[in-house]
Order: C-alpha cells, then sequence, then structure tokens
C-alpha cells in the first residue's frame, strides 16, 4: 500500500475528484491548506526579513503569502500507484507555477475501524 499525497489547485478539486474515481481510487480525503512554492520569493529578501530587515519584509509584499491550496491523501494498492499519479498529472498540470505537487509515501498499514480488516483488505 501507498499513500498519495497531492497539493493542488482548489479550482482544480471537482476535476481531480473525478480523475481519482476513474483511476480507481474512489476514497480520499480532502483538506483545506495553505503554502507557497519557492519561485514565489526572491531569497535574498527572504534572508534579509530572517535578519529582522523591516525593509526586506516590505518588499515581500504579496509574493511573500501563503495561497489557498487543496491537499488530497488518497490510499492505494501498490498497482495502483502509476494511474493515480499520472491521473492527477493529467488534470492538474498547466504548465504554470502553482500546479502542486504529488508525495508517493509508504503505508505500514490500515485498519477499516467497522470490521477490524487490516491492510489492502481495509482500503478496498
Amino acid at each position: 500500500m501507498k499513500e498519495v499525497i497531492a497539493v493542488v489547485r482548489i479550482n482544480m478539486m471537482n476535476q481531480t475528484k473525478a480523475a481519482l474515481t476513474q483511476a480507481g481510487a474512489d476514497a480520499f480525503f480532502a483538506h483545506e491548506a495553505q503554502g507557497r512554492g519557492k519561485g514565489f520569493v526572491n531569497p535574498k529578501v527572504l534572508e534579509g526579513t530572517k535578519n529582522g530587515y523591516e525593509e526586506a519584509a516590505s518588499l515581500l509584499g504579496a509574493k511573500g503569502q501563503l495561497y489557498p491550496k487543496r491537499m488530497v491523501t488518497v490510499v492505494v494498492k501498490d498497482e495502483l500507484v502509476d494511474k493515480v499519479v499520472q491521473a492527477l498529472i493529467a488534470t492538474n498540470q498547466t504548465g504554470k507555477p502553482g500546479d502542486g505537487k504529488i508525495f508517493v509515501l509508504p503505508m505500514a498499514d490500515a485498519v477499516r475501524v467497522r470490521t477490524g480488516e487490516t491492510g489492502t483488505k481495509s482500503i478496498i
């Protein structure tokens, strides 16, 4: 089993939900999130803010803010990981900064509370 975490634009959630379902991942979580990519901030200006220079902080302006995103978490069998990742990329890729990130992590175990089933039986 693997956990796939995707950070995507809010306006792409309906398409993302449909793509995940079509890829075979019917169950998933969506969380409100905020963040920014490294490309939105000049590292020298950011260093100045860390050192307490007020003028550096004022230069950050809107570029230093956190942007609203959605974080989607889905646990799938190993065989579905590539299909899910490709579906997320195909749905969310615009070629512009802010398209998001996808993380794939190993999942040691899962337990369905209602039945006590463990492992892959609990996620299908």
